[in-house]
């Protein structure tokens, strides 16, 4: 991915039900220099077929906004970004990574338990925005 990418991957995450992209330009021009490799994008011929949003902390690894056109759904294409994202966290000697999903996106969930992710009940997730 790069930030030629934005607007096509910002309109991509956001027709997808259970996600929900707000990063401005400049955000997300951050998080691609801070995480070069890790956010990818899938194509088919010219056409956005499927993008991921890939961080890590330096310990922990991160999976935000995973997206799949409805074209080109059931190819396995989310699980091709998904495991790439992980084997690059690997690489990079991160042990473990955390998805946050949107409650009630059961599409969501079932695909994360499918391939081996466990839900986490012992945390509960605090926001505060900044700023403001």
């Amino acid at each position: 991915m790069t930030s030629s990418d934005y607007q096509s991957v910002i309109e991509l995450w956001n027709a997808c039900e259970g996600v929900r992209a707000n990063e401005t330009r400049e955000e997300l021009g951050r998080i691609l220099d801070r995480n070069p490799g890790l956010c990818l994008v899938a194509r088919a011929g010219n056409a956005l077929a499927g993008a991921i949003l890939c961080c890590h902390d330096g310990r922990r690894g991160y999976l935000y906004h995973l997206g799949v056109h409805p074209n080109f759904r059931r190819q396995g294409i989310a699980t091709r970004l998904v495991d790439r994202c992980l084997t690059e966290l690997d690489r990079l000697g991160i042990r473990r990574c955390t998805i946050f999903l949107i409650r009630g996106n059961a599409d969501g969930e079932a695909f994360w338990r499918q391939h081996g992710w466990r839900e986490r009940t012992d945390l509960v997730a605090f926001a505060k925005n900044l700023g403001d």
